[in-house]
């Protein structure tokens, strides 16, 4: 397996209205990443990744972009970027922007030079289709795909003064671009550019693989039931006909140039072969992907992501092991996240975010990610355990998600006489919502959570419990256990420092199934092998360490600061929660 920086890297996404704010507008801004990179180094982290910071009117924050060389005023100036850049340099870090080409703000220049007329030239750089008419004569949208964003809605826009709809898949304020216009592909190419040239290391790419539409435009399949009108169409454009020779291109005429770090957003694509050939070494267009297994292991196969199921351990046993053995055996790269902007928080979504528990899931959960191979992605507040807010705050009050208000609007049309079918929509935002991960980062136990200063309404309520779950406190936690930031800390210091094994080392599950633990087993050339038994569950399990792994000591765990003092044969007593890093004789 080759070696490459972008492999080794620690990479932390910052959500930037939330992070810090500096001027006191209650949105978190440019400059106060700057103020906070020693934080950042002193965790580990290498690289810096931005979410949307450039102009938008902020209809989806920020995913909605309508210039993409000018930095929203909200967040700052360009000059605030250059600023931030030569301060990461410093440092020995590196900044990752965010790319968001499938579609762009309806205020971006292009689209309302598109939207003039029909015979604008920039006409054919978006998606415009005639209407189609029912058996009344009625206007109806060209097909019946549903809106990604809000299903219950259309994808497609009515222009009333050109008498033509657009796609918007996502809202209606972002209308896709049309990649099959050359004119298009290059605009973007210049924008790739733009930044690159500024110094970025690479590229997030949004939902890159939505790029190519199926030109045919058919119906769906009625998926969500006959009583819907619209159903989600992934199946004409995710991964769509023309999407590796898109990437192809960009990879050729732009990336290859620079080097550059590239990671895609991916959603709805489980195919192995076609994902290898996304990521494969040497002939794959980008680094790796997100593969959304686990962050989609409680949605209802087959339906939207608000939805609800039940999962297993053996569940996740089965997603790392598949994922973590086929990018080690077939030349591939994995990512390795548990969180991101688009999901709730990690310890409340698969541990017990209790005050009981709180701290041993976020640290078992930390434990995973640090030693599985691939690029790890950490997201903001993650580091800190910070959880879901309260089942208490106000669908129509406190969310700010477009996701999420449309959800509710829907679950309101659909089932307000219906009181416990309204509860079971309600429990769905309660888990699922993106709100969750948009809280204001929670720095201190003073006035905002030193996100802003006292006094200044922060765009987004702050999470209740930011008094006990703040970085002040848990950066200076001298207890009996280390805190959830400094669990991290060392997780990722020792990841490092053993990078054969869990960066580039072989992978293997160890001992069978179970309803509670999920273990595994890391190989290194250097560092030899090393067993990660994971408790997932609220009981005291005794585990049966398998007849041929012989654990010399164990290292680390997240019950204690030091060495654990656990059986190493036969079976050991796993407490709720708990996990456990030995290391083993070859």
């Amino acid at each position: 397996m080759s070696e490459a920086w972008w492999k080794e890297a620690v990479v932390y996404q910052v959500y930037p209205s939330s992070f810090k704010d500096t001027n006191n507008d209650g949105w978190g801004d440019i400059k106060g990443i700057t103020a906070k990179l020693d934080y950042l180094k002193d965790l580990g982290v290498d690289v810096v990744w931005v979410s949307p910071m450039y102009k938008s009117p902020q209809a989806d924050m920020g995913y909605d972009i309508s210039d993409y060389k000018s930095i929203d005023p909200i967040y700052g100036t360009n000059g605030d970027v250059d600023h931030l850049q030569s301060e990461l340099k410093r440092r020995g870090m590196k900044l990752m922007m965010d790319l968001v080409v499938n579609h762009t703000s309806e205020e971006h220049a292009w689209f309302l030079e598109s939207r003039s007329s029909r015979s604008s030239a920039k006409r054919s750089w978006y998606i415009w289709k005639d209407p189609k008419r029912d058996e009344k004569g009625e206007r109806q949208p060209p097909n019946n795909w549903s809106q990604i964003l809000g299903e219950a809605n259309s994808a497609w826009t009515y222009d009333e003064k050109t008498g033509q709809y657009y796609l918007s898949l996502f809202t209606p304020e972002q209308p896709d671009l049309n990649w099959e216009n050359a004119d298009v592909r290059a605009a973007v190419h210049d924008v790739m550019n733009f930044w690159l040239d500024k110094g970025a290391c690479g590229y997030r790419m949004d939902v890159i693989n939505l790029i190519s539409k199926d030109q045919r435009f058919p119906d769906a399949e009625p998926v969500l039931g006959p009583d819907r009108k619209y159903h989600p169409g992934g199946k004409y454009f995710v991964n769509g006909p023309r999407m590796h020779e898109y990437l192809q291109e960009i990879k050729q005429k732009v990336l290859e140039r620079y080097g550059a770090i590239t990671v895609g957003e991916m959603p709805g694509v489980q195919d192995v072969e076609e994902i290898l050939r996304t990521v494969r070494g040497g002939t794959g267009e980008l680094n790796m992907i997100f593969i959304f297994d686990i962050v989609d292991i409680d949605n209802v196969p087959g339906k939207v992501r608000m939805t609800l199921q039940d999962w297993s351990v053996k569940d996740l046993r089965r997603i790392v092991s598949k994922w973590q053995r086929v990018m080690i055996e077939r030349d591939g790269w994995n990512s390795v996240f548990c969180e991101n902007h688009d999901n709730p928080r990690s310890v409340s979504r698969y541990c017990d975010d209790s005050d009981k528990y709180r701290t041993y899931g976020a640290t078992l959960l930390a434990l995973m990610q640090t030693t599985l191979n691939g690029t790890l992605y950490l997201y903001q507040g993650e580091e800190l355990g910070m959880r879901n807010f309260p089942k208490t705050w106000d669908p129509l009050q406190d969310y700010r998600d477009i996701e999420a208000i449309n959800f509710w609007k829907k679950s309101l049309d659909l089932y307000g006489d219906d009181p416990q079918e309204l509860a079971k929509q309600r429990k769905v935002l309660e888990r699922k919502a993106r709100d969750h991960a948009r809280t204001p980062m929670q720095w201190n136990a003073g006035p905002n959570a030193g996100f802003a200063d006292d006094g200044v309404k922060p765009w987004m309520r702050v999470n209740d419990d930011y008094r006990d779950v703040n970085a002040e406190k848990q950066l200076a936690d001298d207890s009996e256990k280390l805190s959830v930031w400094q669990f991290w800390q060392r997780g990722l210091a020792n990841r490092k420092r053993h990078k054969d094994v869990f960066t580039y080392g072989e992978f293997e599950t160890a001992g069978p199934e179970s309803e509670e633990v999920f273990a595994y087993i890391r190989t290194g050339k250097a560092s030899g092998k090393w067993l990660i038994a994971l408790n997932f569950s609220s009981k005291k399990v005794d585990w049966k360490m398998p007849d041929n792994l012989k654990v010399e000591g164990w290292m680390s765990g997240n019950y204690t600061k030091g060495k654990p003092d656990k059986s190493r044969q036969d079976s050991v007593a796993l407490y709720p929660w708990e996990g456990l890093l030995g290391k083993c004789a070859n």
